[in-house]
């Protein structure tokens, strides 16, 4: 035990005195998690919009002005000229063209229902259905009003009442940063324990290490046992400026949330330690690391719900510790998850950590040997 603390403090020395790796390991998770935070959503607010009318009506100047004050469009021109709005749409200056027909205002009132055209661009693919959706609504909730005021016959309909669970006011940060943390942790962890030991082969100190009394195992645990702290420091970090900066809700036990990251760290050190095994250099290890993260971060569900993956992907992401964490990461920060709740994904991780650490000091000394 005190080989390994030895080691370890030599370590801990050696990431204080390099600024770089001292600045990677600290400061840019942050800077990342504030700026993935903004930039992670598929909330859709002020989309440019051509306005092409026709009607020239109160009714329809109504309802451009419903579009105007939503918050979720912007109407950056308007004309009678369907031409201007295909020119605008095609050149890219706009994401939807509404064009509303003339007699718009008499038809809405005669009948209760109006045609009107939504041209999307659906080059953004989910955002264009989102638009799509919030258009909608929109134009139907007018339609109610009007045809209310208006005194006409309006259609019996069912009164339907949402209640949002857990994320109340629809806050997207609310649900994306627990994942952006849990890839942060990840990235840093994997990446500098793979980074390390390729290194100590660039120096020629590795094969010098080996020769010492020191056990192979004894030599794996000090090189991990700094990053595997540095991991939880990170997401103490990150949490503490996820709730300050974002407004993070901490409803379940913050306690229960790091004994889960302490094990996923096991994971993410030994996937590191395997790319070690592999490369030669720092640079090698740097690009393989990317490339497994970023088929980890894909298939996590941490951009893109699993639900909505095809099916053999969401089978071949149960072997994703990332989607396991991210999960868990969620449920005790959004929904106050107890320990029974996130019981299965926790026991999958503790089987990841058993097996992933095992293989990986398996292959780091028939590697060396």
């Amino acid at each position: 035990m005190r080989r390994i603390l030895f080691l370890a403090r030599a370590e801990v020395l050696h990431v204080v005195r390099d600024r770089a790796t001292l600045a990677q390991a600290l400061i840019v998770p942050v800077l990342q998690l504030l700026v993935l935070s903004n930039a992670a959503t598929f909330q859709v607010r002020d989309t440019p919009t051509y306005v092409v009318d026709f009607d020239r009506s109160t009714a329809s100047r109504g309802l451009i002005n419903r579009f105007a004050a939503s918050g979720r469009f912007e109407v950056v021109g308007d004309s009678a000229s369907p031409d201007r709005g295909d020119e605008a749409l095609l050149r890219g200056d706009v994401t939807m063209v509404l064009t509303i027909p003339g007699e718009f205002e008499r038809t809405l009132v005669q009948t209760g229902i109006a045609p009107i055209q939504l041209a999307v661009n659906a080059e953004k693919g989910s955002a264009a259905a989102i638009v799509q959706s919030y258009a909608t609504a929109i134009a139907s909730a007018y339609a109610g009003e009007l045809t209310g005021a208006k005194g006409t016959p309006v259609a019996p309909a069912i009164d339907v009442r949402v209640r949002n669970w857990y994320n109340t006011t629809l806050n997207y940060k609310h649900f994306m940063v627990p994942g952006i943390l849990v890839a942060l942790v990840t990235l840093i962890a994997t990446l500098l324990s793979a980074q390390n030991i390729a290194r100590e082969k660039e120096l020629g100190t590795l094969e010098q290490l080996n020769v010492t009394p020191i056990t192979r195992t004894q030599f794996v645990t000090a090189k991990l046992l700094p990053f595997w702290v540095l991991g939880l420091i990170d997401l103490a970090i990150g949490l503490i400026v996820g709730v300050l900066v974002f407004d993070i809700p901490v409803r379940g036990s913050v306690v229960l949330l790091f004994g889960c990251a302490a094990v996923y760290l096991v994971v993410a050190l030994a996937i590191g330690l395997w790319i070690s095994t592999i490369v030669e250099t720092q640079q090698q290890a740097m690009f393989v690391t990317f490339f497994v993260m970023n088929i980890y971060l894909l298939m996590s569900g941490l951009f893109t719900p699993v639900e909505s993956m095809a099916p053999w992907v969401q089978t071949v992401s149960l072997a994703n510790p990332v989607r396991h964490f991210v999960a868990i990461s969620r449920a005790i920060l959004v929904k106050g998850a107890g320990p029974a709740d996130i019981a299965r994904p926790f026991f999958t991780l503790v089987g990841f950590a058993v097996v992933t650490l095992a293989l990986a000091v398996r292959q780091y000394s028939k590697r060396l040997a």
